[in-house]
């Protein structure tokens, strides 16, 4: 990539900075510490052995996550103040399976939602003489806490036919309420299919309903032939529906359909798929078989969430229904230029990454290119630009930038440049990747990183490609300040 000179915007940016250093003073860089953790993250998992998770952030200020257990017999609410929270959060059963008929086995991946002053689970279940004849079902919750409402059966989602039909989800847009799950169409060779239809309660769908995708493509059909576990995000007027595809094993994946807001919703036309997967396995984070996902908010209200099961191994021995060891997982979404969500790849457990944006060039983040950083708009490789801040591997009271997408490798120094490189152990090596994170040096909300071994010494771009320099103008602070998100 061809270096590029500073613009003429760049510049009046540093005769404004450099102003607001006269008025303020221009005495050394700032040396305060900054919060542990600045931007948004989580560490994974945040449940073992639950799989399908469905988290919903209530006005009481409340996280409730709900999931399918092992035993797929029960289920399950948890709830806390944050995400974080409900890793240790005590778990409460709602409800349990019936012991003989209908909702008598297969009791599958439960979603909680609010709707008009009460709770609603809608969940899928088999029966006692066929467990395989899975259907969908309501559970009503009057009470501020649905830990411990009453809850009250509402009965099957009746379809357009009585066939196997499962993962219903719920969501609103311009004011009218829809149901979209997963159903065989008996006259197709086909598993599943996702559908759309309006609600005419919170119990009841109304009308026909359409067919808005059917696993045609190759990494939909591997194992099995499955469109499952519908999950909806609007933004920007457009609603992003996500789905699940193929086996539940390794091969399972995101896909994902839009819309406009404003189109109608109830026809197939108005839907577009995307071509290849949006989420999938990735050998190098050792996370396989992403998906049956919802989404929930952070706890500022700031940034999307996508929560979603995986497992930490690639092979399984028989069924993978059988294999209980499904964990559910987060982290952030962000948002591609063209407004469209970018989910990147299901990331290394631990402390999920993060993006780093320049001060004086918001639209471009630090990313590794060829193993050079420097900083970049558009970004669509997203994980490219994430990085797991993590204990500096020189010492303790410093932190290290280790790369989303290769594990082990990190942001360190050579000849003063910035280069991601894997570690070799060194001592050398880990004191050129070891940093003191400040207090942004143009702007204490940010950060600014100092090299552990040349201290004064900072990262910070300089044509937009990173170095590690000692600022000595505001522009040089400028160049040297960054956000995390």
């Amino acid at each position: 990539m061809r270096r590029k000179r500073r613009t003429a915007p760049r510049l009046l940016l540093a005769v404004l900075v450099a102003l607001a250093a006269c008025l303020v003073g221009t005495g050394a860089p700032a040396q305060a510490a900054v919060p542990d953790s600045p931007g948004v993250t989580y560490t994974n998992p945040i449940a073992e052995k639950r799989a399908d998770p469905h988290i919903f952030k209530h006005t009481d200020g409340y996280y409730y996550f709900t999931a399918t257990v092992p035993e797929y017999d029960r289920i399950v609410l948890r709830r806390a103040t944050t995400v974080q929270g409900l890793k240790s959060a005590p778990e409460t059963t709602i409800w349990t399976k019936h012991a003989s008929g209908v909702m008598g086995a297969h009791i599958w991946a439960p979603e909680i939602h609010f709707i008009d002053g009460k709770w609603y689970v809608y969940f899928a279940a088999g029966a006692t003489n066929d467990i395989w004849a899975i259907r969908m079902y309501v559970l009503e919750g009057t009470g501020a806490n649905p830990l411990t409402a009453a809850w009250t059966e509402k009965g099957q989602i009746r379809t357009q036919w009585e066939s196997f039909s499962l993962d219903a989800t719920t969501f609103v847009v311009n004011g009218v309420r829809y149901l979209a799950w997963a159903q065989r169409d008996p006259s197709v060779n086909n598993n599943t299919d996702i559908y759309l239809a309006r609600m005419a309660n919170p119990w009841t769908i109304t009308g026909t309903p359409v067919m808005l995708s059917r696993p045609t493509y190759s990494w939909e059909t591997v194992g099995y032939k499955v469109n499952e576990g519908p999950a909806v995000i609007q933004r920007g007027g457009k609603v992003f529906m996500t789905y699940s595809a193929s086996a539940t094993d390794s091969n399972y994946c995101l896909g994902m359909l839009t819309a406009s807001a404003g189109a109608n919703l109830l026809s197939q036309a108005s839907w577009s798929k995307s071509p290849t997967p949006v989420f999938a396995s990735n050998a190098a984070t050792s996370q396989y078989g992403p998906g049956h996902n919802s989404f929930t908010v952070s706890e500022d209200g700031k940034s999307d969430i996508l929560v979603y099961h995986d497992r930490s191994y690639k092979d399984i021995s028989g069924d993978p229904l059988n294999d209980s060891n499904r964990r559910t997982r987060v982290q952030k979404v962000y948002w591609n230029a063209d407004g469209t969500p970018n989910f990147g790849i299901p990331v290394a457990d631990g402390v999920t990454p993060q993006r780093f944006s320049s001060y004086n060039f918001p639209d471009r983040f630090v990313r590794h290119y060829d193993y050079r950083a420097r900083i970049e708009a558009n970004v669509t490789k997203l994980a490219d630009s994430q990085f797991r801040v993590v204990p500096g591997l020189a010492g303790s009271g410093t932190v290290s930038l280790e790369s989303a997408n290769f594990p082990g490798h990190y942001l360190r120094h050579r000849n003063f440049e910035v280069w991601l490189e894997k570690n070799d152990g060194s001592a050398q090596f880990a004191s050129d990747a070891t940093f003191h994170r400040r207090a942004g040096l143009a702007d204490s909300a940010g950060v600014s990183y100092e090299s552990y071994n040349y201290p004064g010494r900072y990262v910070r771009h300089w044509e937009y490609l990173l170095n590690v320099q000692a600022p000595s103008t505001a522009t040089d602070r400028a160049d040297a300040t960054f956000y995390a998100e």
